[in-house]
């Protein structure tokens, strides 16, 4: 068992923000020991006609709560290996492989479905369902190439990111039956997230180093952003406040944070080569990076936009996607031939499991909290 080592300690805090309500006033009756009671009025109590104080957006406050699906599935991770065509059924109690599903050549993501009650494994050839009740592969549906599986958090549409030529393909998210299709400017999409509120996806463009806007219920597009000559963005993560898009650049080695409402670079947080996957915490506070190129785990303080520790994995490792249990206490990461399961308490590797295929990818660890699923690896509000 290898051990990580924690680079930057930070505060211990509770995991949700608690609120003081008064009760009382001046207005509150004085009495002597022993003497009366008198009637006393005071100041008027205009705390019934006082506009409530709005709390702070917290777009992540969903998976704080109930389980995704709405029901306890058996805790599993199920690994893509996109070097063959099978899908690696883990327990995440026992740390053992108790199954293996082909599913179709070249699989990269497993993707819960909007509602949680179906795993869509996406592949070149199409999409594979998978039951999360009894980890049975279910359906095949035909699609070309599809590259990552999103949903609308309205749950109007499922989303598919495709190339050959770019484009985002819209589904009915039940039934995935086509609705239409649109061309984005930009070659290779694969990696998105959505605004606080749903009205625009943030696609990212690895060979083309940009990040393309889309309206997706108007399916339009409506704005482009290239990061810079060299640039490689892979997954993209809102702050819990909806102000910035964090951006993994594998090529720059670090993360770019990106201002929501004008779709602009706002700053970079060097974080660890070849940044690749991001999970934000359960408590909304951390985002964690995984660096592919110089095996680490980077630890960013959403609120301060900086990095506040940093974790090592054994040389080699090469973690990619990240996934994290529905109690928010490991992390599961895919990486070179393996999946190495650290716990986020301590920083320590807890695990490192061999898989079937030389590339494991796009992992879901499952169940997961939430009350709709967005996309790949544990992406849920």
């Amino acid at each position: 068992m290898g051990v990580l080592t924690l680079a930057a300690l930070t505060a211990c805090r509770s995991p949700a923000p608690f609120y003081r309500t008064g009760t009382g006033g001046p207005g509150a009756a004085v009495v002597a020991l022993g003497g009366p009671a008198p009637y006393v009025a005071g100041p008027p109590d205009r705390t019934a006609t006082a506009e409530p104080m709005e709390r702070p957006l917290d777009v992540y406050a969903g998976t704080r709560g109930r389980l995704l699906g709405g029901r306890p599935y058996p805790p599993m991770v199920y690994v893509p290996n996109a070097g063959h065509a099978t899908v690696d059924v883990i327990d995440q109690r026992t740390y053992q492989i108790v199954g293996r599903l082909w599913v179709g050549p070249r699989p990269r993501y497993v993707t819960p479905s909007w509602d949680g009650r179906t795993l869509w494994v996406s592949h070149s050839g199409g999409l594979t369902a998978i039951d999360p009740r009894n980890g049975r592969r279910g359906r095949r549906v035909p699609l070309a190439d599809p590259r990552g599986l999103y949903f609308r958090p309205d749950g109007g549409a499922a989303l598919v990111l495709a190339d050959g030529p770019p484009r985002v393909d819209f589904y009915d998210p039940a039934l995935l039956r086509g609705l239409g299709s649109l061309r984005v400017p930009c070659s290779e999409p694969e990696h998105a997230d959505f605004s606080a509120d749903g009205a625009q996806l943030v696609i990212g463009c690895p060979p083309s180093g940009e990040l393309v806007r889309v309206d997706p219920v108007r399916r339009k597009v409506t704005g482009r952003l290239p990061l810079g000559a060299g640039s490689r963005p892979q997954q993209i993560r809102l702050s819990p406040d909806g102000r910035m898009f964090y951006v993994a650049d594998a090529a720059q080695g670090g993360v770019w944070l990106i201002d929501a409402a004008r779709f602009r670079r706002a700053g970079f947080v060097p974080t660890g080569a070849g940044a690749h996957g991001l999970h934000p915490g359960r408590d909304g506070r951390l985002l964690y990076a995984a660096g592919r190129d110089d095996d680490s785990v980077t630890l960013i303080d959403f609120a301060a936009r900086r990095v506040v520790g940093r974790w090592w994995l054994p040389p080699g490792a090469a973690p990619q996607v990240v996934g994290m249990s529905a109690d928010g206490g490991t992390l599961w990461l895919s990486g070179r031939g393996a999946v190495h399961v650290v716990s986020t308490h301590t920083g320590h590797l807890l695990r490192t499991l061999w898989t079937g295929g030389a590339a494991p990818y796009g992992l879901a660890v499952y169940p997961q909290p939430g009350t709709r699923s967005l996309g790949p690896t544990g992406h849920t509000r």
